[in-house]
């Protein structure tokens, strides 16, 4: 989504999408200021054991933004985006970032996956895209779509 279209998530989703009853009071209870963080949303998935599509769908539909993005990408004020490009990366975080690229991105899921095999924060992996100038994308909530 653009953001021109901002405040109107539904519309990525085929109309009469429907959604589970306890993910969207959940949803509900997270927001602050009309907005979920990334964190409470995969907090979500993980208590309730749902997908974490399901609960992008669930915040999409309930016209919720997402902020706060655990890879820095979105959702930060007033500059939107936080990560910068490292300054340097390992020969063996590029080639396991490179390693799993669909289309020249990398998907959040992988950076994530990364991450925890090197031990080293979210971030860091967003941050060596960032030098390495690969966009990550699909995101695991949904967002960008």
């Amino acid at each position: 989504m653009t953001h021109e279209d901002e405040g109107n998530y539904t519309a990525k989703h085929p109309s009469g999408t429907e959604v589970n009853k306890q993910i969207a009071e959940a949803v509900k209870r997270k927001i602050v200021n009309g907005k979920i963080t990334c964190s409470a949303a995969h907090a979500i998935s993980n208590d309730l054991n749902a997908s974490t599509a399901d609960v992008g769908v669930t915040i999409d539909i309930l016209e919720v933004r997402i902020n706060k993005c655990q890879l820095g990408l979105y959702g930060y004020s007033p500059q939107r985006s936080i990560v910068k490009p490292a300054k340097s990366i390992s020969s063996e975080l590029e080639e396991a970032v490179r390693s799993k690229l669909i289309n020249d991105r990398i998907p959040c899921l992988s950076c994530w996956d990364i991450a925890k095999r090197f031990g080293i924060a979210k971030m860091r992996v967003s941050e060596a895209c960032e030098l390495l100038k690969i966009k990550i994308a699909p995101c695991q909530l949904g967002a960008f779509k």
